[in-house]
């Protein structure tokens, strides 16, 4: 069976062992780039590599980008194949922090054209709930050849945001906290704001209490009563840079809303260029 959004943590213990099966732990902190590394020395998911997100999953930024740019994706194919994975192989990746990390190599790897990859729900925080092991060993990986189809269709360029937003035919939703798109405060870019016509769903909405997504059911309900009569197809989400925005794509395609895309440089790139409006709370009328 191939798992293409979210698996239990019970699922990828009974598959620990299965040859077919790459585990990648996608562990970061903003707050120190080095955190997501030494957890995973300290102790990950048996098997499982790692992948930094700003050095694997992203390129290095500029004036004109956002903060993690999309990676080059020849390199990031080469990585991929590095790791064991070919077109056969179930990839299970997973963070520490709800799959807001987890999803953007989730994502990457669906825009290279493979679909067998799905988010552990719950994280390794559930993992260990449920007394799953831990280990400190690296993983002894066989390198394999991983052929990329790459599908640009995926992402939006900001001339492509603006331009959709001029004939109003997209609905953009933002992922972050309602403080940071309501402009009311930016702890990581140096303006605060959304973009034009943006609605907001923070990531966290697709979370229980327990870090567990909600049922499809209750997504789709939840993302329908937002979009109202958009189609799943016009739906471009952001964030600060880019992967938490693939969060909300997540729970869209785990909920049966398929075909949403990501406006890869997002608030962090929009920002970049001062002829881009931003909307304040003080600047609505």
């Amino acid at each position: 069976m191939t798992y293409t959004t979210l698996i239990s943590a019970s699922l990828l213990n009974q598959n620990l062992n299965n040859p077919n099966w790459i585990i990648i732990d996608c562990r970061f902190s903003l707050a120190n780039y080095d955190a997501g590394h030494y957890a995973y020395r300290h102790g990950h998911i048996p098997h499982a590599c790692y992948a930094n997100l700003n050095k694997d999953l992203s390129a290095q930024p500029t004036e004109l980008t956002g903060r993690h740019p999309l990676p080059d994706f020849n390199l990031l194919t080469k990585k991929l194949g590095d790791w064991g994975i070919n077109h056969q192989t179930q990839v299970v990746v997973y963070d520490d922090a709800g799959g807001a990390f987890a999803g953007r190599l989730w994502w990457l790897l669906r825009c290279l054209g493979h679909d067998k990859v799905a988010v552990l729900n719950g994280g390794i925080q559930h993992w260990q709930k449920l007394g799953y092991a831990l280990t400190t060993s690296l993983p002894c990986t066989q390198p394999s050849t991983f052929r990329a189809y790459l599908n640009c269709s995926n992402w939006l360029t900001a001339r492509q945001v603006e331009n959709h937003l001029a004939k109003k035919d997209i609905c953009l939703i933002d992922a972050r906290s309602p403080e940071r798109y309501r402009g009311e405060q930016e702890p990581i870019d140096p303006i605060a704001g959304h973009i034009p016509l943006a609605l907001n769903r923070p990531l966290t909405l697709n979370l229980d209490k327990q870090g567990l997504f909600l049922s499809p059911e209750t997504l789709a309900q939840q993302f329908k009563a937002l979009i109202a009569t958009t189609s799943a197809t016009q739906v471009v989400h952001y964030c600060g840079s880019g992967v938490t925005a693939c969060h909300n794509l997540l729970a869209m395609e785990y909920a049966g809303l398929k075909g949403s895309k990501i406006y890869a440089g997002s608030w962090s790139e929009w920002i970049s260029n001062k002829n881009r409006t931003i909307i304040t709370e003080q600047n609505i009328t």
